[in-house]
């Protein structure tokens, strides 16, 4: 049993943090609202709106926050708190030189770090089933085993710290280009009349399955499209695949085009929409509109 204080109860955070506290680990969440601190005691955490003074008490710290600013900012204020031996897990995606600025910068040496990303989605959250990708020493890794298998089923020490950002990188490239695929599809089938369930069921079934096909078929299917992950974000993850590419000199003419849809959805206001919401932008490029949420579509 871990003393945990978990920062960031985010769509998701929260239900990370929730199984951490039903497998007897005891979580305290980091809250800035009373609408925040109900949903906190109702996943069966504590709850503070002091990061300092539960961080400082903590084994373990894990954040879960939006960007690269968000995480420097918070572990600026809580890195000299922590008890000698303490271990930062940043569960963000994040700048890969980010992550490890802020370990040189605003942690002590006697506090341990490793970045660990996920992927999953909030389904993974809820479940448990999160893909985790580690980076940091090998000993760190294996002392935070026991909380990354109650959160997630594939754990995977990808090498030194900042590792796991570069994969998680190219994870959320690859997501991006999968949806965009599918929704291009999508778009096909409809436009050739084809009854789009019975066809997503048939491909799901082939070499073009994907966990994104089974995760968001119902997506494509409803038109509605409720974040599970925000268009913004995905449109800050691709941003750091771009830098980083660019700083190695590649050429990745791909990425290029599917992080400016991306980017395209979230400058005309729909980046707090899910992923999937790169269907409506391929139907529009087609001159299709969702008609209501069935997912019907007229041209």
């Amino acid at each position: 049993m871990s003393s945990i204080t978990f920062i960031g109860l985010g769509i998701m955070g929260l239900p990370m943090a929730r199984n951490l506290a039903r497998s007897g680990h005891d979580v305290t969440g980091v809250v800035r609202s009373d609408r925040g601190r109900a949903r906190a005691a109702e996943a069966g955490l504590a709850a503070t709106d002091d990061a300092v003074e539960a961080a400082q008490n903590a084994d373990v710290v894990i954040t879960m926050l939006p960007d690269s600013p968000d995480v420097r900012s918070v572990v600026s204020a809580i890195g000299p708190h922590l008890r000698e031996g303490a271990l930062l897990i940043d569960m963000s995606t994040i700048d890969p030189v980010a992550t490890r600025d802020i370990r040189a910068e605003a942690l002590p040496g006697s506090v341990a770090m490793l970045d660990a990303p996920v992927s999953g989605g909030e389904a993974g959250a809820i479940d448990g089933v999160l893909s985790i990708m580690v980076g940091g020493d090998a000993a760190d890794v294996e002392r935070a085993r026991p909380l990354f298998e109650v959160m997630g089923t594939t754990i995977v020490h990808v090498g030194p710290l900042g590792s796991g950002q570069v994969v998680k990188a190219a994870n959320q490239l690859i997501v991006a280009g999968n949806i965009q695929m599918v929704a291009e599809a999508v778009v096909f089938l409809r436009a050739q009349g084809a009854d789009l369930t019975s066809a997503l069921q048939v491909i799901g079934g082939g070499l073009a399955g994907s966990t994104v096909l089974e995760r968001k078929r119902q997506a494509f299917l409803d038109g509605s499209f409720a974040p599970g992950f925000r268009l913004a974000l995905h449109a800050k993850d691709l941003g750091i695949v771009q830098n980083s590419a660019a700083a190695e000199g590649l050429a990745l003419p791909l990425t290029a085009a599917v992080t400016q849809l991306v980017r395209a959805l979230v400058a005309r206001g729909d980046g707090e929409l899910d992923h999937s919401a790169l269907l409506k932008l391929a139907q529009e490029l087609n001159g299709m509109e969702l008609n209501g949420q069935d997912g019907s579509t007229h041209s």
